[in-house]
């Protein structure tokens, strides 16, 4: 969780980003070119009174090069980012070309101070760097300048991302490309996992790439192309934002456009992308300077002063629990609970049909129900409820997700060899040892077939098509596919409550206690407890391959495959469930509670008027204090010690580099170092009612 990942506004808006929503005529003048390569602002914070005679950076004073802002950053950054400010949050024209104005120039000046930095460090020299800008080419030089900071890993990295920023912003083109001239697929596309096809930030292909159309997609390294991609929609995918800059002033008369790193704009973006690892690299500097403070002394007073905190707190005020219940997050922790028995719970819901639920709609109330339930009628429907996998545009949506499974990875099919499909291969087999692509999808085990027949067919143009024919399902098939996949994992389960014949075809009175009351035990169609959670460990509930994890990723992962409550995916531990009254239907309400009183592990099987309910404990607080803070565990990535001591690090680390930015910035943003010159950008200032810098100026 390091501060250089995450740029404050000051350097990060203006950087030159993927031109993906330019739009705009093939040719551009020669006069709006030579428009566009005005000077709207100049930076040299050496003419501050720290780089004169007995300033404190005297010695750099001959140094440090003036930077210039040109006015074709300025509308390549407003058409990136600043028509947003302009069309969600209320900015004017005016407000937003000044905000990407000062942001170009904030960034000069932090870049200008990083050499400083490196140079006051005494691991760079001026004679150094000096050297490696002179043994650049003409038009290397002032890449060369930042490569000197950056080590090798760091040099390649910048190399890889100029490239894959180029690629995104085609692809960005040749989807739209596709879907213009494709029939899609209406079906609503399924939620998938929080990091799916997720790049490891350090990932860097030396093989990689600009696919064009014009080479080979194969000869491109670890590019992917996008679906139902040819070296047709490519090619004119590439043309197209060839037209986009030249549009908008950012292709110069003559240059060659078929080799894309040869382009004036490939230059641009490699600069820019070397400015980002600088300004990184000066991130990790601030960051290493404000770990000095972030002892186990410091760390664990906090922890001890927060737990301290909510206990006193919590123990009066419930409502406040329950609210920082609802928040909770790997930056955001509850240390105590007033009661033992609040927790988290999974719920995945296999629902009636809609012609089911019109049908218990329509029913009359039980005879000789006081209150008007339906509780006969329900149990009648609930037994022809079936449910199927979700999955489906996981095949057949923008992406294709599916992978067949190899015998390596230990797919579990339920018996069925027919069921091949897995998901997410990116993830689950690029996503360890050293140079990882993808990180790993956390809390999906990843290993639970798709339940259902699929045939892949090529179709016209080579596009895959997929028949596919989901397996229904009842209650009980779904508890043994459930017990089935845990069992595959090693897991066991106690069964508390068993499923009974006679479940379906109870009286009315069955229903209820001697008093009246409705008794919400007599819904329970199952009840199990996972036996290897026995001990649970709630330090170890995010720790990849602990039993902890483990279950509550494969019963996730069954969520993905068959929950229609989509609320509830992506959630960090489900629904938060208190043991007093709740918003919850009653019947879920008696279940949740249940769970969380049997405690992590524990599975819980309701109807509602909404159908099945599958409700797993994911967490519970017993003992009030669930968690303990163990310095030596800091760096087991996913141990609530982890997490606790980055999120605190974060937020410490993180205050500190903006502190020193803001800092930074106040101390050179001035007349002295900066001249401004706003007539030559006072065109693109409009009134508010028109959109397109372009506006006035000769387009033919």
């Amino acid at each position: 969780m390091a501060f250089n990942k995450k740029k404050t506004v000051a350097v990060g808006i203006a950087a030159v980003m993927a031109l993906g929503a330019l739009t705009g005529c093939d040719l551009v003048s020669t006069d709006l070119q030579k428009d566009y390569e005005q000077v709207i602002a100049e930076v040299d914070i050496t003419k501050s009174e720290d780089f004169q005679a007995g300033g404190r950076y005297e010695a750099y004073a001959d140094a440090i090069e003036p930077s210039s802002v040109v006015k074709r950053d300025l509308v390549a950054s407003f058409m990136n980012v600043g028509y947003l400010y302009v069309q969600s949050y209320g900015y004017t024209y005016a407000d937003a070309y000044e905000l990407i104005k000062d942001s170009l120039v904030n960034r000069a000046i932090y870049l200008q101070y990083a050499q400083v930095y490196f140079y006051e460090s005494g691991d760079y020299t001026v004679a150094g760097y000096n050297a490696a800008v002179e043994a650049a080419s003409e038009e290397d030089k002032g890449v060369a300048g930042l490569a000197y900071f950056l080590d090798e890993e760091e040099i390649a990295k910048a190399e890889y991302d100029t490239k894959v920023s180029l690629n995104t912003t085609i692809d960005s083109l040749e989807t739209e490309i596709i879907a213009f001239e494709d029939e899609h697929d209406h079906d609503e596309a399924r939620t998938t996992p929080t990091g799916v096809d997720t790049v490891n930030e350090d990932f860097a292909d030396a093989a990689y790439k600009v696919y064009t159309g014009a080479n080979s997609a194969s000869d491109c390294g670890s590019y992917e192309t996008v679906e139902r991609s040819t070296p047709s929609t490519r090619t004119r995918a590439y043309k197209r934002l060839l037209s986009n800059l030249n549009s908008y002033g950012l292709i110069e008369k003559g240059e060659n456009t078929s080799d894309v790193t040869l382009l004036s704009y490939y230059q641009i973006q490699r600069r820019s992308t070397y400015e980002d690892a600088v300004i990184d690299k000066l991130g990790e500097a601030f960051e290493k300077e404000a770990e000095g403070g972030i002892t186990e002394e410091w760390v664990t007073a906090k922890f001890n002063e927060t737990l301290a905190s909510q206990q006193e707190l919590f123990s009066r005020d419930t409502a406040s629990f329950e609210t920082a219940l609802d928040g909770v997050s790997d930056t955001s922790f509850v240390l105590y609970a007033p009661d033992e028995n609040y927790g988290f719970v999974l719920n995945i819901l296999l629902p009636f049909s809609s012609t089911q639920t019109a049908a218990l709609e329509a029913a009359p109330a039980d005879r000789g129900d006081k209150n008007g339930n339906k509780f006969v009628t329900r149990a009648s429907l609930l037994e022809s409820v079936r449910a199927t996998d979700q999955r489906k545009t996981w095949f057949t949506g923008h992406n294709d997700y599916s992978f067949v499974a190899e015998e390596a990875d230990n797919a579990y099919t339920g018996g069925n060899a027919e069921r091949e499909y897995l998901f997410f291969e990116n993830n689950l087999k690029k996503s360890a040892g050293e140079n990882a692509q993808y990180e790993p999808i956390k809390n999906y085990f990843g290993k639970y077939t798709y339940n259902g027949a699929v045939e892949k067919t090529e179709g016209e143009h080579g596009k895959t098509q997929f028949n596919i024919t989901p397996n229904k399902l009842t209650i009980d098939d779904f508890l043994a596919e459930m017990e089935g996949y845990l069992s595959a994992g090693g897991y066991t389960l106690t069964e508390s409550v068993s499923a009974d014949a006679g479940y379906y075809d109870k009286a009315v009175s069955d229903y209820y206690n001697e008093d009246g009351t409705v008794d919400y035990s007599s819904f329970v169609y199952y009840e199990a407890k996972v036996n290897e959670l026995a001990e649970f460990n709630a330090n170890e509930v995010f720790v990849a391959g602990t039993d902890e994890n483990n279950v509550m990723s494969m019963m996730n992962e069954l969520s993905f495959a068959y929950n229609t409550d989509t609320a509830g995916l992506n959630s960090y531990l489900g629904y938060a469930v208190s043991p007093n009254s709740t918003d919850y239907m009653k019947e879920f309400e008696y279940a949740a509670q249940e769970a969380v009183r049997g405690g992590a592990g524990t599975i819980v099987v309701v109807p509602t008027d909404y159908g099945w309910h599958i409700i797993y404990c994911t967490f519970s607080f017993a003992g009030n204090t669930p968690y303990t803070f163990d310095w030596s565990k800091i760096e087991e990535e996913g141990t609530f010690s982890n997490l606790y001591y980055e999120a605190l690090k974060a937020s410490n680390l993180t205050t500190y580099a903006t502190s020193r930015q803001t800092e930074i910035i106040n101390s050179y943003d001035t007349d002295a170092c900066v001249t401004v010159y706003e007539n030559r950008y006072s065109d693109l200032i409009l009134d508010g009612t028109e959109s397109d810098p372009h506006a006035g100026h000769d387009h033919s």
